[in-house]
């Protein structure tokens, strides 16, 4: 913006007064030179308005030029960049800075009221709607911030580190003056008061818009369009909110996509989040959490990773002392169409919830399993269900290829590993569970309870089976991966392989910070650091919690060879040359079983129940040739392909890592 004005000359307001123009002040209307009074015309000046060089710069809308300037449009209180075009403002736009190249067409009122926050500061009942875990709006909030305060409210000390933090973060931002950035677009805005918007926004046909902030960036425009009403809100960079949705209380994050009539009320929508159709209430929505359907209601629970089915819904509220229950769905999860949970539950990563069920449970420790609700409402689950699975193998691929977020910054952390120390270890505690309860039930007895959820006898070692499996191929994997990238170094022995980085860190149990994944040892340290001052600011816990994820391969292997050490995987016989290579052979040969599991289960959306319906009015013939047309050949689907590539390279891959590993004393 220009930083030199002067006043108008009694020749140049005469020319603007002769061209429509009027002020309470002309003395209190500055402009910086050159300036060019045919570019104004039909604006009426109100207090201090300093104008910018109004150059001949054009701005293009529906493929058509329009000039930089100023027309038809009452102006108080504003400093106008170089550039800008404001036109056609019915009410007023007041107490703004309008940065360079900025366009503000066909709007209403926008305004900005004496000491404003614009969002920062208003507290989100997020997860708890009755109240005692809000989190407060800053536009540096992120998933992994949002954890700390709204889940380890027993920790006083680092809540009370967390709300300073955010008070402060929200207090540098009160101004008297809103904020309209570089080359942003505001067209057809009925109502916009105390809003500030970032640079190279796309603000159009919005309905109202209220104490919020639209953060936005030249290389990550962010869109807000179509009847949108928000209020006490921030929106993140890359993100579009758009089809009427309705947002009070509420933070999107970065490179979410909000729409199609969507409410969400004390809500928080992390990274890559995508809301349509139905409504959000108290909704802690982490990082890939997705919502497409009409009549489908996430309220008062945690989700991340997540994908809701049409007419999901939950209860958090029993009619007694308020709507105070709430939930968690750890990352990963499903719910199918028309199922209902009944708060408080929790639910182990990667698990499909079917049905309704009326009673709260905790499978926690059992992830990957098919919960279904019984005509009573009690849930039936089938431990590690899904981890052979098609759908999880196509998880672990999807997410990094779907991040939306553009620009210098990502703000949110995210760990994508579907199989990792977290879900291993639940393994593990699941794995003992099952054990446990097969050594202890009669053959006699047909099902077994434990956290809530029933099991089948005769399940509960083919659940056993599938983890312990898993298990033992993570484990190998990680050795084989930790071998792959150390041979292609200058090392010299395979004990050499094996080494743990000092700066690594080992804790047995894992934890999921907002969709970041850390050793438990990492968190608690975090958290001290916090309680006791050494991180005092939220730049400081943003570096604090990007050092973590700078030595997230570091931790797993720390956690892996231990894991190894305990199974029996690595012991000083097998810590040889010879012994990885062994080790080498049974994870390749594990893992084309895996894949070709997954390919069995993939090849069932080609069987014949699958061509139901297809060949209408055919022959018995024309069913598979129509559905051939439609969906094509199994052995050709992309993921099928794929996969089938990557079980021909293991042959390779062990052949060169063993031929590699031979090399070595």
């Amino acid at each position: 913006m220009t930083s030199a004005y002067r006043s108008l000359t009694q020749e140049e307001i005469g020319r603007l007064q002769g061209q429509g123009c009027t002020a309470t002040d002309w003395q209190a209307v500055l402009v910086a030179d050159p300036f060019r009074p045919s570019k104004i015309r039909y604006v009426d000046f109100i207090g201090h308005v300093k104008i910018g060089v109004l150059s001949e710069d054009s701005h293009v809308a529906d493929a058509c030029e329009l000039p930089a300037g100023l027309y038809r449009a009452t102006i108080a209180h504003c400093v106008l960049g170089n550039g800008v075009r404001i036109a056609n403002v019915a009410g007023r736009l007041a107490n703004y800075r309008v940065a360079d190249g900025a366009w503000v067409e066909d709007v209403g009122i926008i305004d900005t009221p004496p000491g404003c926050r614009f969002g920062e500061g208003i507290e989100v009942a997020v997860l708890n709607e009755a109240g005692g875990r809000e989190v407060p709006l800053f536009s540096e909030l992120t998933s992994q911030f949002a954890h700390l305060l709204c889940v380890y409210r027993y920790r006083d000390g680092l809540i009370d580190g967390l709300q300073r933090m955010a008070r402060v973060a929200a207090e540098q931002n009160k101004r008297d003056m809103g904020t309209i950035g570089e080359h942003a677009r505001l067209r057809g805005v009925s109502r916009m008061l105390g809003v500030d918007i970032g640079p190279a926004a796309v603000i159009d046909s919005v309905q109202s818009l209220e104490n919020g902030t639209v953060l936005s960036h030249p290389e990550a425009p962010t869109v807000v369009r179509d009847a949108v009403i928000a209020k006490d809100f921030m929106i993140a960079e890359g993100s579009i909110v758009s089809g009427a949705a309705i947002l009070a209380s509420t933070f999107v994050g970065q490179g979410c996509q909000i729409g199609k009539q969507f409410s969400a009320e004390n809500c928080l929508l992390f990274a890559n989040c995508e809301a349509f159709h139905g409504e959000g209430c108290s909704a802690f929505a982490g990082p890939y959490t997705g919502t497409h359907h009409k009549s489908t209601l996430l309220i008062g629970g945690q989700f991340s990773f997540y994908n809701a089915g049409s007419a999901t819904n939950q209860s958090n509220h029993r009619y007694k002392l308020g709507p105070t229950h709430e939930g968690k769905l750890e990352r990963g999860c499903k719910t199918g169409s028309s199922s209902y949970v009944m708060w408080p539950c929790r639910v182990g990563p990667f698990s499909v919830i079917l049905g309704k069920h009326t009673r709260s449970f905790d499978t926690a420790d059992l992830p990957f399993s098919h919960l279904e609700a019984d005509a009573s409402g009690k849930c039936q689950l089938i431990p590690g269900h899904y981890i052979a699975t098609v759908g999880t193998l196509r998880d672990g691929a999807k997410w990094p290829n779907r991040d939306r977020r553009r620009g210098p910054e990502k703000r949110d952390v995210i760990t994508f590993d579907v199989f990792s120390p977290l879900t291993i270890g639940r393994m593990q505690r699941g794995q003992k569970l099952l054990d446990e309860l097969s050594e202890n039930t009669d053959r006699s007895v047909d099902t077994v309870t434990v956290g809530g959820v029933e099991i089948k006898r005769v399940l509960l070692r083919t659940g056993r089976k599938r983890y312990a499996a898993s298990i033992e191929r993570y484990l190998l994997e990680q050795i084989v991966l930790r071998a792959e990238s150390l041979c292609e170094t200058s090392i010299t022995s395979a004990a050499e392989i094996l080494t743990v980085s000092d700066q690594s860190v080992y804790d047995p149990t894992w934890v999921d910070v907002g969709g970041q994944l850390m050793p438990a040892a990492r968190l608690e340290r975090l958290c001290e650091q916090i309680e006791n001052g050494a991180i005092e600011t939220v730049a400081a816990l943003r570096g604090a919690l990007s050092e973590v994820h700078r030595h997230y391969a570091a931790d797993v292997w720390a956690w892996a060879k231990s894991q190894a050490v305990v199974a029996g995987l690595l012991a000083p016989e097998t810590e040889t040359s010879a012994g990885l290579q062994d080790l080498a052979r049974r994870y390749f040969d594990q893992q084309a079983k895996f894949l070709r599991l997954v390919l069995v289960d993939a090849e069932r959306e080609y069987d014949a129940a699958s061509q139901t319906g297809f060949g209408m009015d055919g022959q018995e013939s024309d069913r598979e040739r129509d559905f051939t047309r439609v969906r094509g050949r199994f052995p050709d689907n992309s993921f099928v392909k794929a996969t089938s590539v990557q079980i021909e390279e293991l042959s390779g891959r062990c052949q060169r890592l063993c031929d590699a590993l031979e090399a070595l004393p």
